[in-house]
């Protein structure tokens, strides 16, 4: 069991950033202010821009929440902190090589973002990964810069290597790397047709395992790479075809989101060995690709934890380039470039999900009624429970507490207890249990059974977006993400609330939350105010977040919004894009459905309710002009 917080202390901005974990988690890029609004940072520096004023303008605008927040200086603040990084870790060792960063596609497929990530890596020729087609078509088109790389993973079809091997023909630097051993004999075959001399890549199965969420996906086991003998088996084929001197580059991937720094060197060093064995063999060896898995610390407690890092960016670039220095010269053998694959940490931060508050579910939003003379004995019982007439324990009276619900139940179920009865005895329960929950809130031990209670009697805030839409590795992978009010963090957040969406899914819910030592089951809040919008953002969700989120119940692509710093201004900002969500209408294309043709539909049923007097014309054209009102606009709540 986690710890308990210190509630005696006195809140403050500062106990704020502390609980909601700004500072251990946003890199620099998030604070709070003096009037409690969530300050960003682009550039990690004293300009700041409130994300409550960001929220208000985009609304001015029209846009309404949900509503994802792209801060674009963030974004390129990122791309050139990692090419620095590189650079000066590979100047402190003395590395012979070069540091030729690629951003893979897959990680944030959207062209804003691609485009801007181009245009911060310009002046460091940093490249783009693909592995699909549509992927590759991509890079084909954005990839302009000459000096730069454009690696090719995945499975390839005939189709993939001709179209790797055209963009070869205009002077482009790729790569295809080659995943499984069938694909040698389609990238001779091909090369051939074409008249392309390819440049060629192993991605090798390294023996060192993944470690956190996506450990699968290296290994032995893996899905993708070759084995040992595979990869003399693939060298062999090359020989014959006299493709041999393509063969330059190294490639492997211990897993997205590494949390282990361990893991991270041994996998540098034994891929430093192959790299050495295959130029030793001949080949004109000249790059190592270490892949992906820098990390992002989600819950912000530097640790080996699935949702955290226990090393930082400079950690993870100098010992990529000690390691396979180290190797290479124990090996005499010439240093090669060093390429990563870094998406999560590259996107991750700069996107920022914001959805309304729009309502509440409490267990003692009815409470129980005042006590009458003619009551049923069962409800005194519970009464006196509810008083603790007697001085028990609070375990003593949870356990009464509990056995009186059955009791009630059981008797509603046989007839004997009538509704009103039953509803008096859940409400006098659930108060119980929520001053039961108050009572050893804070307390050094609490027994077992009453572990539960502050889960238990949370209250749920019913949240304006859909989890499976913009938040889908948290249903999918339990990934956590950092969540916190826009405002108000002045003042003391007195609710402990876990957070559910508008989709009709059980699952559309978040009860894990980001904590430095344990995963929180609640979230402390404020509560509600009337007519007062509540916003909470969502941070780090520039990874994956934008594609992988599906269709459930028809909710769509939120609204978004792209900002800048203003160059003239100390804390000034400016919307520079901003890109309206998918409406009904857009949805129901997707599923095969016409809107024109459903309001055609739907008008033939009203003409017909109008003939039979069932409603006036009047009233059959406002039904008409409110359901495709409703076809134009947001898929998700209107809020006022």
């Amino acid at each position: 069991m986690p710890p308990q917080e210190n509630l005696s202390a006195p809140w403050s901005v500062a106990e704020a950033a502390n609980y909601y974990g700004f500072k251990r988690w946003g890199g620099g890029h998030f604070s709070v202010d003096e009037d409690g609004y969530v300050l960003v940072h682009p550039e990690a520096d004293q300009r700041a821009i409130r994300l409550h004023d960001i929220v208000e303008e985009a609304k001015g605008k029209g846009l309404s929440l949900p509503l994802t927040i792209r801060i674009q200086d963030l974004l390129r603040t990122r791309v050139v902190q990692l090419n620095r990084i590189f650079d000066q870790a590979i100047i402190d060792e003395g590395y012979q090589g070069r540091y030729r960063g690629v951003f893979p596609i897959k990680v944030n497929q959207l062209r804003e973002v691609v485009e801007e990530i181009q245009d911060a890596g310009k002046s460091y020729n940093y490249g783009l990964e693909c592995g699909s087609k549509p992927e590759l078509m991509i890079a084909l088109a954005m990839h302009k810069n000459m000096q730069s790389l454009i690696i090719c993973n995945g499975y390839k079809d005939d189709e993939f290597i001709r179209l790797a091997l055209n963009g070869r023909r205009i002077g482009k630097e790729i790569y295809l790397v080659i995943e499984q051993l069938s694909e040698v004999q389609r990238i001779i075959h091909i090369s051939k047709q074409v008249g392309v001399t390819p440049l060629i890549g192993f991605r090798i199965k390294l023996s060192t395992a993944g470690e956190g969420k996506w450990a699968s996906s290296a290994g032995e086991d893996a899905k993708f790479g070759l084995t040992s003998p595979e990869i003399i088996e693939a060298i062999r084929r090359l020989k014959r075809a006299g493709l041999t001197d393509s063969v330059r580059l190294v490639h492997f991937h211990i897993g997205s989101q590494v949390p282990n720094i361990q893991t991270i060197k041994k996998a540098a060093v034994e891929a430093s060995r192959f790299f050495c064995e295959l130029h030793k063999l001949g080949l004109p060896m000249q790059i190592i690709d270490v892949g992906g898995g820098l990390g992002i610390d989600y819950d912000g407690s530097r640790s080996n934890y699935e949702s955290s890092m226990n090393y930082t960016m400079r950690e993870y670039a100098r010992d990529v380039v000690y390691h396979i220095k180290s190797i290479c010269e124990a090996a005499d053998v010439p240093v090669p470039d060093i390429v990563t694959e870094s998406g999560r940490a590259i996107v991750a931060p700069h996107s920022i999900l914001i959805t309304e508050v729009c309502d509440t579910i409490s267990k003692t939003s009815v409470g129980p009624k005042k006590p009458t003379k003619k009551r049923n004995p069962l409800l005194r019982d519970l009464d006196a429970i509810l008083a603790n007439e007697h001085g028990s324990s609070s375990l003593e009276r949870y356990h009464d507490a509990q056995q009186k619900k059955e009791e009630a139940h059981n008797l509603f179920n046989l007839g004997y207890l009538k509704l009103t009865e039953r509803a008096e005895a859940d409400a006098i329960y659930w108060q119980i249990c929520k001053q039961l929950a108050a009572l050893t809130k804070g307390d050094s031990y609490i027994p077992e059974d009453l572990e539960s209670l502050p889960q238990m009697m949370a209250e749920q805030y019913v949240c304006n977006f859909s989890v499976f839409q913009s938040l889908i590795d948290h249903w999918a992978c339990d990934q956590l993400f950092p969540i916190a009010p826009l405002q108000r963090l002045n003042e003391s957040p007195d609710v402990d609330a876990t957070l559910v969406d508008i989709t009709c899914d059980s699952e559309g819910k978040v009860s894990k939350f980001t904590d430095v030592e344990d995963v929180r089951s609640t979230l402390r809040l404020h509560a509600i105010k009337p007519k007062e919008p509540y916003y909470l953002g969502i941070f780090l969700v520039g990874a994956y977040q934008d594609i992988m989120g599906d269709l459930h119940n028809l909710f769509g692509r939120v609204n978004e919004v792209h900002v800048f710093l203003e160059d003239d201004e100390d804390d000034g900002f400016y919307i520079e894009d901003s890109i309206h969500g998918f409406t009904t209408n857009d949805v129901l294309g997707f599923t095969q459905y016409d809107g024109h043709m459903m309001t055609r539909m739907l008008k033939k049923q009203i003409d017909a309710a109008t003939k039979a007097d069932l409603i006036k014309p009047r009233e059959g054209t406002r039904m008409l002009d409110e359901y495709v009102e409703i076809l134009r606009g947001s898929t998700y709540l209107k809020t006022t």
